[in-house]
């Protein structure tokens, strides 16, 4: 049992993680003007990366260290794409937010600074920027209701008796119905590895609207909730070779395809936990494991995401959207569990909702910006 507990929780991990979160990435991508041959790229650069590193860090430090991508990072990417930007800036965004990663391991300062903005603020503006993501799939019921309700159906009944499972199963459900029921056209259709190079385009706009936000993000909803997660089975994260590492894959993949590289959160239970190692010194072989998974995933999904891409864009929303509702659901809890600061944090959720837009800078930063200040101004008046 003890053998083969490790491969099974870091399996489980690895395939939940990228069946629950693909859809959204794609989604990002596509908002952000990737071509089909860069988000090829993107998929396999990063799951392979996800694979190597969880094995490297558990290896090194004996503890089940999950390296993925962030899935309310890549929603709240789908925001800035409405700013149109393009593709080379967002790449030389996601490069500015690996620098930022680094920075907080090497200076951690820079990460007492995030962790000093409310969590009810930050869960907030998650919310919000996602807010539509997440109704997406009840746009398209009238136009695809016996796509999309089957899913839903699935999502609701395993969602009560077998969480872990809801999304993945709910968008293999809607993906199989798809295949069946809509047309999709014909395309170029790969069973290898693509890997393809974009020149970084650095601004100041991109830094605004899309580096600091994914950091923040990436922190709040990923880093920070791993790390206390890991905390609750007696395992204490190193928290600056983890941090300087992930930042350091980010810059140096981010022109073939790695947007972001952080601990995982709610999936690091799964390898952490009794269940995936009697001895709690040899769980880390479940994060290796699930590793070797992840390259193995990495191979086997070129060929599946190249038939994903020529689906109408509506429907991967529709995927997207039902994979993040245990994040909103995660997040809306957040933002309201204290009263002291349920007024900002509305705030900052109706901002990011709204789409709001000003000088290129897309409302993630605005409805962070606003929150701080409606907290500020009732703390001052108190």
């Amino acid at each position: 049992m003890s053998t083969k507990a490790p491969i099974l929780a870091g399996g489980v991990s690895a395939i939940t993680g990228v069946a629950a979160s693909t859809g959204v990435v794609l989604a990002a991508m596509k908002g952000l003007g990737a071509t089909n041959g860069q988000i090829l790229s993107i998929v396999f650069v990063a799951t392979f990366g996800y694979g190597l590193l969880s094995i490297v860090l558990s290896l090194i430090f004996k503890m089940p260290l999950s390296i993925v991508w962030s899935t309310p990072g890549a929603a709240m990417l789908v925001a800035a794409g409405t700013l149109h930007l393009g593709f080379p800036v967002a790449v030389g965004a996601f490069i500015m937010s690996g620098v930022l990663l680094t920075l907080t391991g090497l200076w951690p300062a820079l990460g007492r600074l995030v962790s000093s903005i409310p969590k009810p603020i930050a869960s907030a503006m998650l919310a919000g920027v996602i807010f539509t993501f997440c109704i997406s799939p009840f746009k398209v019921i009238t136009t695809n209701p016996w796509v999309v309700l089957p899913a839903l159906a699935v999502w609701l009944v395993l969602y009560k008796f077998a969480t872990i499972w809801a999304a993945p199963v709910a968008i293999a459900v809607m993906g199989l119905v798809i295949a069946l029921t809509v047309p999709i056209p014909a395309a170029s259709f790969s069973v290898v590895p693509h890997i393809e190079f974009t020149m970084p385009e650095f601004t100041l706009t991109g830094l605004i609207s899309i580096a600091i936000p994914l950091y923040l993000v990436t922190m709040a909803s990923q880093n920070i909730p791993g790390i206390a997660i890991m905390k609750t089975y007696d395992f204490e994260v190193p928290f600056k070779p983890v941090m300087v590492t992930t930042g350091l894959a980010s810059i140096f993949s981010a022109p073939i395809g790695g947007f972001a590289f952080n601990l995982a959160a709610i999936t690091a239970a799964i390898n952490a936990n009794e269940h995936a190692h009697p001895e709690h010194k040899k769980r880390y072989l479940a994060s290796v494991y699930g590793g070797v998974i992840y390259l193995i995933l990495a191979l086997l999904v070129v060929p599946f995401i190249s038939v994903v891409l020529n689906v109408p864009h509506e429907l991967i929303l529709a995927m997207a959207g039902i994979a993040l509702f245990a994040t909103i659901t995660s997040a809306m809890t957040s933002a309201t569990e204290d009263a002291s600061l349920r007024l900002p944090a509305i705030v900052t959720f109706l901002v990011g909702a709204s789409g709001f837009s000003v000088w290129g800078i897309g409302a993630a930063f605005w409805a962070l910006l606003a929150g701080v200040v409606v907290w500020q101004a009732l703390k001052q008046r108190s």
